[in-house]
């Protein structure tokens, strides 16, 4: 747990001094303006063309990048389900069934053809998951969050990060969701769906954020009218009246959750409440941060789709690696609601409410970690151990 806690703050350290806003962002894009200033002696620009600030950027993030793709991609036997796939990694090179996707298993059968099948052949294989993760997650808050300091902080407080050393496919998928988000935003749907089908060869889960990300953007793009009202009102009555329905499509697509470990209704009170937290905050903001802003709006609609599916939708198997991908750029829209508040003081109290609050809930996650269920803790690495 010391370790887990020191990484996480050193990495917010280096995260304070990265300033990712409008006149020092590297990937500009069109998803809506930033609102962060800097010193004009950062702005100056180089000999390569860029700025101070981009500059030291880069070498924040890449020393962040290290430190989080070193811790994850060196553990061994961290995670409730990594022995799960040492022993799915040995099926695949003998050639025998397993249900996992078509992308997952070529991969796995590529690093094993350069590092065999034997002894700790699987070390690179987890390696090169951690690699990619840590990588679209990161590049994902560099471009798309306004504060990255704020972003990166709730990113490792709601325990992403320490959560992807388990389920390596899914995480994967989740941080490319996350990543190709901005071309929705940009309009360019066409990259985001060939991004959506490549990260599907992994994880068919993610094949959902197609219809719910084009749609939360459709909707943050129109003014809302009577109908509009009503239709979501519809859409959450299904999830409650037409279990039935909903769970022979799941069971068609995922049969070996019928009737397993993970058919049950389980409501997830913490995510419920950050939810619902989320939302109270963006009524109160409304006005000033969301309703002339797409992209705010976009991270909005997206809230609520993911407290309806935890409210109503509570019958899905595993009901988060749907709702994950909904509540996910909470990252994004918390830190751009505070900023926005004008009164310093309330900004300022509500700002270290916040903080409070997800500082406990990472010391709940870190306590929880070390249950045999989820088993993150303690953290064991193939360098020392």
């Amino acid at each position: 747990m010391v370790l887990f806690v020191g990484v996480t703050l050193v990495v917010l350290l280096l995260a304070y001094f990265c300033n990712t806003g409008e006149n020092v962002q590297l990937h500009m894009d069109s998803m809506g303006p930033r609102t962060i200033s800097v010193d004009r002696d950062l702005q100056r620009k180089g000999p390569g063309g860029m700025t101070r600030q981009q500059a030291l950027n880069l070498w924040i993030c890449g020393g962040i990048y290290v430190i989080l793709a070193s811790l994850s991609a060196c553990r061994i036997a961290s995670g409730n389900d990594y022995w799960v796939y040492v022993d799915m990694f040995n099926l695949i090179s003998q050639g025998r069934h397993v249900s996992s996707e078509f992308g997952f298993n070529a991969l796995v059968r590529l690093m094993q053809y350069f590092f065999g099948t034997q002894g700790y052949s699987y070390l690179p294989i987890f390696g090169l998951f951690s690699l990619l993760t840590v990588y679209f997650f990161l590049r994902a808050i560099y471009e798309q969050g306004d504060w990255f300091l704020g972003a990166l902080f709730l990113f490792l407080m709601n325990g992403y990060y320490f959560s992807s050393f388990n389920s390596v496919r899914y995480y994967l998928v989740l941080a490319i969701a996350l990543y190709s988000s901005k071309y929705v935003l940009r309009g360019e749907y066409l990259k985001f769906i060939l991004w959506i089908l490549a990260a599907s060869a992994f994880h068919k889960s993610v094949l959902v954020v197609i219809p719910l990300y084009l749609g939360a953007n459709w909707l943050a793009g129109i003014r809302l009218k009577g109908w509009h009202y009503a239709a979501g009102a519809m859409l959450a009555a299904s999830l409650v009246f037409g279990r039935d329905m909903y769970r022979f499509v799941i069971f068609k697509i995922y049969p070996y959750y019928e009737n397993s470990m993970f058919d049950t209704v389980d409501y997830s009170l913490s995510n419920i409440g950050k939810c619902l937290g989320t939302l109270v905050l963006s009524l109160l903001c409304y006005r000033r941060v969301i309703r002339d802003n797409r992209r705010n709006r976009f991270y909005f609609f997206l809230n609520l789709g993911g407290l309806a599916l935890y409210t109503c939708g509570a019958f899905i198997p595993e009901v988060s690696r749907v709702a994950y991908y909904l509540i996910l750029p909470q990252i994004f829209l918390i830190p751009n609601l505070l900023r926005g508040i004008e009164n310093k003081i309330i900004r300022r109290l509500l700002t270290a409410g916040t903080a409070l609050v997800f500082i406990a809930y990472f010391g709940l996650f870190l306590r929880s970690a070390y249950d045999v269920n989820v088993r993150l803790l303690p953290y064991l690495n193939w360098i020392f151990n």
